[in-house]
C-alpha cells in the first residue's frame, strides 16, 4: 500500500502538469499567431498579436510554467523581429 501524502502528491502533480501544458500551449499559440502576422506583413495585426503574445509570456512566467528571464528572452526576440518588419514596412512605404 502505498502511503497517503504520496498519493495526494501524485494527484497534485497531474492537476499541475495539466494547468502547466494548458498555460504552455496558450504561450506557444500566441506566439504561432504573431509568427503568421509577421509573415503577413501587416504592420497592425503583428502589433496586435505582439501585445498579446507578451502579456501571455508574462503571465506565464509569474504563474512559474516558465523562467521569467525565458519570458524575458522570448520578448526580446519577439520584439526584435518586430522592429525588423516594421523597418522594412517603412522603407518600402
Amino acid at each position: 500500500m502505498i502511503n497517503k501524502s504520496a498519493e495526494k502528491r501524485e494527484r497534485q502533480n497531474v492537476v499541475r502538469r495539466m494547468r502547466n501544458r494548458a498555460a504552455k500551449s496558450t504561450m506557444r499559440t500566441a506566439i504561432k499567431k504573431f509568427d503568421a502576422a509577421l509573415v503577413s506583413g501587416d504592420v497592425d495585426s503583428a502589433q496586435t498579436a505582439l501585445d498579446l503574445s507578451l502579456k501571455i509570456l508574462d503571465t506565464t512566467a509569474s504563474k512559474g510554467v516558465i523562467h521569467s528571464r525565458t519570458a524575458d528572452r522570448k520578448k526580446s526576440r519577439l520584439h526584435a523581429r518586430f522592429n525588423k518588419m516594421s523597418a522594412q514596412a517603412a522603407v518600402q512605404a
